[in-house]
Formats: C-alpha cells, structure tokens, sequence
C-alpha cells in the first residue's frame, strides 16, 4: 500500500512540473517570441516649418498594446523642444505623409483602416486632419473613390486645401475607369468642394504638388515606370503634360519651382536591379530641358527636393548597396542616407552619404537659419527604427544628430 501511494505521489509530481514547464514555455514563447513579432519603430514622413522656425512633423509609431501603426503629428518650437505629441487613434492602422502649417493650424494628411472590416481587408482610406496649435482636432475627413486610398502632397490655395493622392482596388492587377492619380480640394473647414482623377489605372498617383504662377503643377507615377508632371489651372483643369520613361516605381517624389522653371526628383531605372538618383528640369508649360542623376554602387533615388534661400536645389534621398552577393542570388543591403546641392543649372556642388546606424532613411528636408534640417529614421541591432534629426550647415557638414 505504501508502495502505491509512493507511486502516486511520483506520477502527481511529474504532472505538476509537466504543467508548469508547459506555463514557462507559454510564457517564454509570449515574452520572446511574440516581442520579436512587434519590432517596435517611430518613423518621420514629412516636415514643415513657420517663419518663427517653429516645425512640426509628421509620421506614424507602434508604440501601443495592440501594436497598430498610429499616425503621429509633433509640434516643437525653434529650440527643438516638443510642445505636443498626438497620435490618431481612431481607427487601426493609419500614417500621415505629408503637413501644412496654416498660421495657427496644422493640416497632416495620410491613410487610415476606419473600420474593423477595413482592418481585416487591409484597405485604407485617405485622410486630412487640420489641428489647433494645441493640437486638438478642428476636422478630420475621410475619402475615396475604391479599395485603397490615400493623401500625399498639400498645398494653400487661398483658405482652400488642394491635396494629392491615389485611389485604387485592392486587387492591384485590376485597373479602372473612376480611379487612380486624384487631385481633391477641400475648404477651410474639410468640406469637399472638388475633386478630379487622372491616369485611371493601378499604378498612377499623385505624390507632390506645388502653386507656380497660379498654376497647380503635380508629379507622381503614371504605369509602367512611367513618371509623369501635369499642368493644371486652380479649378483643377488640364492645361498641359508630360510623361518620363523609365524610374523605379514610385515615379517622381518631389517638385520646387525656381524663377521660369520646373524641377522634380526621383530616380532613373538603369538595370533590373539599380537606379540612380536624379532630378528633372522642365518648363513651365512641361516641356523637358534637362537632367542630371547620381550614380553610386546600387540603387539611389531623390525622395525630397527644396529650394534654400540662394536658389541651390538641395536633394535628399537614400542609397542602397548589395552588402554581400553569390551569384545572381543578393544578399542583405545597406541604405544610407543621401544630401546633394545643385544649382538651377543642375551642377553639382556637393553630395555626401551619411550611415549611422544599421540602416538609414532620408525623408525630408528644410532649409533653416542657412543651415539644412533633415528627418527621416534609422533601423537598430535590435530590428527596431526610431526617427532621427540631422543638422547640415551650408557645406553639407553634420553639425548635430538628435
């Protein structure tokens, strides 16, 4: 009997550490494995500054329980400190792209997921959101035309708001008749008062526009690799166009005017595999005069293009070299970021890299107080990305990293 409840007792034991080895695995597998599936990030899109160089910025971050991308819009004052921090959370998903400081206000447009079923479904709707100085929502709108939509490029028209975007099926191989590129207006207050499409097939968008002698000029992506620039009047009318053959796929990023000309940036597909940085100059009815591009040592693209206050144009991007190569099989890549400053003439007057971290992204740049501020993020040993802010003097010299 003895040796029966001795047996017992071994056998309960042995259930007991079963379970609990099973509950360290649980909670081992939940703390490790389930972190390493949430690679924390905080990534800046777009800047823009007043003339107190007070800035704000625009982007997206993870930084919640259910570990959705939030988008995220920062004020701080010309001290660089952060006067408020807001994240949108309705909805799942969202990311702003693109900002607007109108005097008092802040206008932070991007996409979201509104609904549980557009979350499921992973299609997003474009968004404009216009903010007080405190950060506190004055309007937020939603639109679009099919699946996936979304904002990039705003400009001021009066107290209007002219923004850019796409509008397109989920199923990105099915083209349409109502979609593509869009040009949207909208009052002060978000009411819609206009909008117009363009390309209407998968791959056209609209990412960037500017206001040129009371002209809307607006880049982006037509199919194929086939960059695009059109003229429009104010009411969003097609006075003139031009395509571009061959870039990559998102086409032209980024347009400025200086004086009687046009310049947009991007890059110029030269293999399967590489591109180089480049900018465009066109006139101001879209007629190609010139370019100039850079060639490094894999794929290089301008993704933000700016005027400083002696007419150079100032250029960032990112460059991306093959780390290691067998055959026809790549291996893992490096980006570092880029900075470049040309002339209207499209002469170079300097270009250095910058490669900090792992990997390092250059989204934006303001010139300010002579000296050039750009954002962006860098990735981490530990996967994850975290925003950064670079100081470049006149001479393209780092003159601090926050």
């Amino acid at each position: 009997m003895k040796k029966s409840n001795s047996n017992f007792g071994i056998l309960l034991i042995t259930i007991l550490i079963f379970f609990v080895l099973i509950e360290l695995f649980y909670i081992g597998y939940y703390v490790i494995y389930k972190k390493s599936e949430s690679i924390y990030f905080v990534g800046i899109n777009a800047l823009d500054t007043d003339i107190n160089n007070n800035y704000v910025t625009v982007g997206s971050n993870n930084n919640n329980d259910n570990h959705y991308e939030k988008a995220m819009v920062s004020m701080y004052n010309s001290k660089k400190e952060k006067t408020f921090e807001k994240l949108y959370n309705v909805g799942y998903n969202s990311a702003f792209f693109g900002v607007l400081i109108d005097g008092e206000n802040i206008v932070a447009i991007g996409s979201y997921e509104k609904t549980k079923t557009d979350h499921q479904e992973s299609i997003r709707r474009a968004l404009i959101v216009k903010y007080d100085k405190e950060g506190n929502i004055i309007f937020e709108k939603d639109y679009g035309i099919l699946d996936n939509s979304k904002f990039t490029g705003i400009v001021k028209v009066g107290d209007d708001y002219i923004v850019t975007g796409q509008s397109v099926y989920k199923n990105t191989r099915i083209g349409s008749e109502k979609g593509g590129a869009i040009l949207v207006k909208f009052d002060k207050d978000g009411n819609l008062l206009w909008d117009k499409t363009y390309g209407n097939v998968k791959e056209s968008v609209f990412n960037d526009i500017i206001i040129s002698n009371n002209y809307l000029y607006v880049i982006g992506n037509y199919e194929d690799y086939y960059a695009m620039i059109v003229k429009y009047d104010l009411d969003g009318n097609i006075v003139s166009f031009n395509d571009y053959k061959i870039t990559d796929e998102l086409g032209f990023s980024s347009i400025v005017s200086v004086d009687d000309y046009i310049y947009v940036s991007g890059s110029l597909k030269t293999g399967a595999h590489d591109t180089d940085a480049m900018i465009v100059k066109y006139d101001l009815d879209c007629e190609y005069i010139d370019q100039v591009s850079y060639s490094g040592i894999g794929k290089e693209r301008f993704n933000r293009l700016i005027v400083d206050d002696y007419k150079n144009l100032i250029a960032i991007g990112t460059m991306m070299s093959k780390a290691s190569h067998s055959g026809k099989t790549y291996g893992d890549y490096n980006y570092d970021g880029i900075i470049a400053k040309y002339n209207t003439d499209l002469k170079n007057v300097d270009l250095v890299s910058y490669g900090d971290e792992r990997n390092d992204f250059f989204t934006d740049v303001k010139s300010i107080n002579d000296n050039y501020l750009v954002v962006g993020y860098s990735s981490y040993e530990d996967g994850s990305y975290m925003s950064k802010f670079i100081s470049y003097s006149s001479a393209l010299k780092v003159l601090g990293v926050e």
